[in-house]
């Protein structure tokens, strides 16, 4: 006899939750066409710069291409399922993605292309992409 916690909105919570996963795919077709999942990410606007973080747990960050190409800013590799060894494996659950993800971002033109840069650490890729002095806001003085 096993005692089993019940949950009466677990299987309301995991069909939503599929339902969103299944609109986050659709509403990406960039993405979806050519991978298996797409990193969650969050984008922060200073005045200088732009700064993406990407959440990718369990891949080394020089294994993430990261390239930049008439303004559009792709993230791609991929992470594959881990496989315990010997025995039969009998998964009761797989929530984390694996096989390849990519993401797009298509850049503003005030964006310094050529001093982009990443860092990768404890399962975060950042990129932050630098504006071109002339498009940072400045103050103008009135006169009388």
């Amino acid at each position: 006899m096993s005692i089993t916690r019940y949950e009466p909105w677990g299987l309301h919570r995991e069909l939503l939750n599929e339902f969103n996963r299944y609109f986050d795919r659709a509403a990406d077709a960039s993405s979806s066409a050519t991978a298996d999942w797409a990193p969650p990410v969050d984008i922060e606007e200073y005045a200088d710069k732009f700064v993406i973080y990407a959440d990718v747990p369990g891949i080394e960050p020089d294994s993430i291409e990261v390239t930049l190409e008439k303004g559009v800013l792709t993230l791609s590799g991929s992470r594959e399922l881990a496989v315990e060894s010997g025995g039969n494996i009998e998964r009761k659950r797989t929530e984390r993605a694996s096989g390849r993800f990519l993401r797009r971002f298509v850049l503003p033109d005030t964006v310094d292309s050529d001093s982009v840069s990443a860092s990768g650490r404890n399962g975060v890729l950042q990129i932050a992409i630098p504006k071109r002095p002339q498009a940072q806001p400045r103050k103008i003085t009135v006169t009388h």
